[in-house]
């Protein structure tokens, strides 16, 4: 069978946006220009030197029915939640959590020199799963395997599988590929995505093209921007005189209803009125 190359099915300009306490970020998914991306929800690009911007934090709040991926580029983020977990994840590091049936947990960057940046994605869980008991799989930079190409191209392998190099994310429903691609100037990269699977490319440093079957598309994308990939068996990157760093990620699609509610993702508006009343009644968290 032929393969095919995945091209731009839109781009999407970062809107900023407050949330928690008063933290200033660029969301690209969970907008009104783009909803969701079946099975994400929301991604957020937090990159500040002004502790004014992200000092505040994320005080306690509930979540729901999905999976928060924290991935800290620079600073540190200190956790802790309601069920007795605490730590702290700084740079390099991912937290992989599974809220499942329900946790309340806060995350505060801190005031550092070198500031904050990183992303949170939020990942749909399935019907089936989203009761289940929250876990949390966090990974240190040293643990995420590097890959160092001839032409200077990098890739941190946090999820999925390239060149016969896995991640150390596992276990996830989505059966996830989450990158970080670093490609130098008049470079190219090219990754296989199951085909059906939802992808996009976040490119946060520099510019690039997306390849297509025959010649490169002539869309080039600057920082900060998110590419919306059409389907297709892979993906090719390719970067003029600037070089250019972008996290890609795929993901297999839920086909399933969304109801939600600030935090909670559930399949019905019942189910979320009833998250709700299991808030105020306190009896939303569950050991």
């Amino acid at each position: 069978m032929q393969t095919l190359p995945r091209k731009i099915e839109k781009v999407i300009k970062p809107e900023p946006v407050t949330e928690g306490a008063g933290v200033r970020l660029k969301r690209s998914i969970g907008t009104e220009r783009l909803d969701h991306l079946d099975p994400f929800l929301l991604l957020d690009h937090f990159a500040s030197n002004d502790p004014r911007d992200y000092e505040a934090g994320f005080p306690l709040h509930p979540h729901r029915g999905i999976e928060t991926v924290t991935y800290v580029l620079r600073g540190e983020v200190r956790h802790k939640d309601t069920l007795g977990n605490a730590g702290r994840i700084g740079a390099g590091d991912v937290q992989w959590m599974t809220a499942g049936r329900g946790i309340m947990h806060e995350e505060m960057p801190q005031v550092r020199p070198e500031g904050i940046a990183g992303f949170q994605l939020w990942v749909n869980l399935p019907a089936r799963l989203k009761m289940i008991k929250p876990r949390y799989q966090e990974i240190r930079s040293g643990e995420i395997p590097e890959i160092n190409k001839e032409d200077g191209t990098r890739i941190r392998v946090i999820a999925g599988m390239v060149d016969g190099v896995r991640g150390p994310v596992t276990d996830i429903v989505a059966d996830p590929i989450y990158l970080d691609v670093s490609v130098p100037a008049h470079g190219s990269f090219v990754q296989s995505i199951e085909r059906g699977h939802a992808a996009f490319a976040y490119v946060f440093e520099g510019e690039a093209k997306i390849a297509g079957a025959e010649k490169e598309d002539e869309t080039m994308v600057s920082s900060p921007g998110l590419i919306v990939l059409g389907d297709g068996d892979y993906v090719k990157v390719v970067t003029g005189a600037t070089p250019a760093r972008f996290i890609l990620v795929s993901g297999k699609p839920l086909h399933e209803p969304i109801a939600r509610y600030g935090p909670f993702v559930m399949n019905t508006q019942e189910e979320i009125e009833q998250t709700l009343l299991e808030l105020r009644q306190g009896t939303f968290v569950t050991t």
